[in-house]
């Protein structure tokens, strides 16, 4: 089967090295894009009109760091579970930890849906167990959902709120669940990689519902249509591909993080590094946690 390849090559946006980049969301009010270290724990954000980055350490292993309707505060999922932080003070709110969430499990991936709700997954920290799993929470209530993971990315909700994609990365297979009033329906299988694909890592919805899936190991994204078909795939110039989001005035600008893990300097310099390119397709903003 051909499969057409995105003709633009991706171009160094930051070289920030981060030891595993993570869960990068565009702001359009402050034309700027945050992402996490997620080893490294950090938060970054990036202006590209002025070419400026501002970094915010954090004593905590963090996995994502998601709009509010305060420019200066995220909600993070943390180690310990998600918070409200505001990043020029570092003040953290308590929002949700998962019942039976243990030391040794951390939030790993979320998204804000169109319904204002949080959208996350939690792990086993050291990826070798099937504790995790995705989870939604809105209104002080929290609905688990899509079984046990032990590496869990997404889940990614469509823009008009009717599905839900999740990663059960260990597994490569990504799953579809219906959306609807709040209520997250049964998994179906979507997506199953192939063994030389590496695996799939970070999720990203465009405005045609088209999937986005970050190859962690497969120095590559794949676009696929809403019927789990090959659109076209972009490669990369390093492999541990993980997360991506649409950015810029028309939204067509698709910004990639990568990690550095495991990763020599001397053979890949720009493992880790903050990544760009035009797509000419358009994707959504980011939308904004309600906490009620």
């Amino acid at each position: 089967m051909s499969v057409t390849v995105h003709p633009q090559s991706p171009s160094v946006a930051v070289a920030c090295r981060c030891v595993l980049g993570e869960e990068a969301t565009w702001d359009a009010r402050s034309g700027t894009l945050t992402w996490v270290d997620v080893e490294a724990p950090a938060i970054w954000r990036f202006h590209p009109q002025t070419g400026t980055t501002q970094t915010f350490p954090q004593a905590e292993k963090l996995g994502f760091a998601l709009l509010t309707d305060d420019p200066d505060t995220v909600v993070a999922g943390f180690r310990s579970g998600a918070a409200l932080l505001n990043l020029q003070t570092g003040h953290r709110v308590p929002v949700v930890a998962p019942e039976g969430h243990a030391d040794r499990d951390r939030l790993n991936s979320g998204q804000v849906g169109p319904d204002g709700a949080l959208y996350f997954s939690t792990m086993d920290d050291r990826e070798a167990e099937p504790r995790g799993a995705f989870h939604r929470w809105q209104a002080g209530r929290l609905q688990s959902f899509g079984g046990a993971v032990t590496v869990s990315n997404g889940p990614a909700v469509t823009p008009d709120g009717a599905r839900i994609f999740t990663a059960d990365t260990a597994e490569g297979l990504i799953r579809v669940h219906d959306l609807s009033d709040g209520v997250v329906g049964p998994a179906r299988p979507f997506v199953r990689f192939e063994p030389d694909w590496g695996k799939p890592d970070g999720l990203t919805v465009d405005a045609q519902a088209h999937l986005w899936v970050c190859h962690y190991g497969g120095a590559r994204i794949t676009r696929f249509d809403p019927e789990g078909r090959i659109e076209r795939l972009v490669r990369m110039p390093t492999p541990l591909v993980t997360k991506c989001a649409f950015g810029g005035s028309e939204l067509t600008r698709l910004y990639v993080t990568t990690g550095s893990r495991d990763r020599s300097p001397d053979l890949d310099p720009v493992a880790g590094h903050l990544f760009v390119l035009e797509t000419g397709v358009a994707g959504v903003p980011g939308d904004f946690y309600r906490a009620t």
